[in-house]
């Protein structure tokens, strides 16, 4: 992402961004760029407004066209009532948008964003869902780090899963839950002293990946709700059930597995 952002240079390999180079063209290429790091770094002393017009000028936009902007840009992620408001107060949410519209203010055609939505609460990531798929709809280019695959599944219409600094697999939402999943998945629940011999037992049931974590077992199928029926005709009754799509969380653990490195 530094190497994108003309930031650090690049260690190895072709990198060209907006047809230049970012070593010997960075200048030009971070004035067409927007950024959102994974920590707000908003000055908390000033105004929202002020927040934007101080930021304006470090593209060499006259004032005129800065306080247009700002206008726009606190109308699109529904600020205009915190105009004069200090940050410091402000919401995680509010605070979030903030710096979206801080990222806007030079009209990049490209946005870079690290984690924009880490620690918002489910309805302050929906609205911030809903301005950045909003600029997609502009036509505006985002290049987006995150760890919630409902996020990366919303948002993006190409994926890099990344492990240990390599790429796993690249495509589609669509095209990564085909290749690496089923179409839907089966969890059950058994009591925990017959859970083990439940699983030994419906593993032979099915071909597809099956798993077993500490409260349920995930069962991955074309037909989450024949494979139940089979499960219930093998004379297993489970005592919790819940049959799903496959998500590309699914698809992350499949690549990356479930234990935790740091």
């Amino acid at each position: 992402m530094r190497m994108l952002g003309c930031v650090s240079p690049p260690t190895q390999g072709d990198l060209t961004i907006l047809g230049g180079d970012p070593v010997r063209d960075g200048a030009a290429i971070r004035a067409r760029l927007g950024v959102v790091p994974q920590e707000d770094t908003l000055d908390n002393e000033l105004t929202v407004r002020e927040n934007l017009l101080v930021y304006g000028r470090y593209f060499g936009l006259n004032r005129k066209l800065i306080a247009e902007r700002t206008d726009e840009l606190l109308d699109f992620v529904q600020l205009t009532e915190r105009a004069d408001d200090q940050v410091d107060p402000l919401s995680g949410g509010m605070k979030r948008r903030l710096t979206i519209a801080r990222s806007l203010i030079n009209s990049p055609d490209i946005l870079i964003l690290d984690e924009p939505t880490t620690g918002l609460d489910p309805q302050a990531r929906h609205v911030v869902w809903d301005r950045l798929f909003r600029l997609k709809q502009r036509g505006v280019t985002l290049i987006l780090t995150t760890h919630y695959m409902d996020e990366a599944e919303q948002l993006c219409d190409r994926l890099v899963v990344m492990d240990h600094g390599e790429i796993a697999a690249e495509g589609t939402p669509r095209e990564l839950i085909a290749r690496y999943s089923t179409p839907e998945v089966l969890e059950l629940r058994f009591p925990p002293d017959v859970q083990e011999a439940a699983f030994e037992k419906i593993k032979s049931l099915t071909s597809e990946r099956s798993e077993l974590t500490a409260d349920r077992m995930l069962l991955y199928a074309a037909d989450g709700d024949e494979l139940l029926a089979r499960v219930r005709a093998a004379g297993l009754e489970p005592v919790g059930e819940f049959v799903r799509r496959s998500t590309l969380e699914d698809v992350f653990l499949q690549l990356t597995g479930r234990t935790l490195v740091d």
